[in-house]
């Protein structure tokens, strides 16, 4: 049995599934639109409007390892928020946060600097001039659905754009957007 693995770097808008069935007459752009190779199946999910690390796997129990929560296999973000963070929003990140579906584990947050090599997004970040906004390397160790922008909001700092750069031992590195490559099945 095989144990292949691709790293994709998903750009903005592309659909984390390769069929999309639910927009007839009104397509979406979707993984096979990028990657050809048979057999693949995406380890988790990353949202319509975000960017990032996808990692897909030809090996079911691979991908249930990557994927499954109870294996706690830690993603990381690049998130640039609408705001200034300040010490008491960075520390209820860190421990946790209570949202509509519970707490959230601890988290991982620091403030940095903008990415030196950001592509740019099409379409691009609506910025307020009168609101400043901050970038933040969040890591998490679960992946409820859209917890990272749910988590800032929370802490009063909306999401303005979310990049996955980590999952697990595999890194988005240089990838560019809509490429993908081979890694192994222990990391990239």
């Amino acid at each position: 049995m095989s144990n292949r693995v691709i790293i994709f770097n998903k750009p903005y808008g592309v659909l984390s599934q390769f069929t999309d069935k639910g927009s007839e007459g009104s397509p979406r752009p979707t993984l096979s639109g990028f990657i050809d190779e048979k057999g693949f199946y995406p380890a988790g999910r990353l949202d319509r409007d975000s960017e990032g690390l996808m990692v897909l796997t030809d090996h079911g129990p691979l991908q249930a390892r990557i994927s499954n929560p109870k294996y706690k296999l830690e993603k990381t973000y690049l998130v640039q928020v609408e705001g200034t963070p300040d010490a008491q929003a960075l520390e209820a990140l860190r421990k946790g946060v209570s949202l509509k579906d519970g707490m959230t584990r601890p988290a991982r947050v620091e403030q940095t600097d903008p990415p030196e090599d950001l592509w740019p997004r099409d379409p691009p970040v609506r910025f307020r001039k009168s609101v400043p906004d901050e970038w933040l390397r969040i890591t998490i160790s679960e992946g409820r659905n859209r917890q990272v922008r749910r988590m800032t909001a929370h802490v009063g700092l909306p999401t303005l754009r979310l990049i996955r750069i980590q999952v697990g031992d595999w890194g988005l590195n240089k990838l560019r957007p809509g490429v993908w490559r081979f890694a192994s099945a222990t990391g990239a």
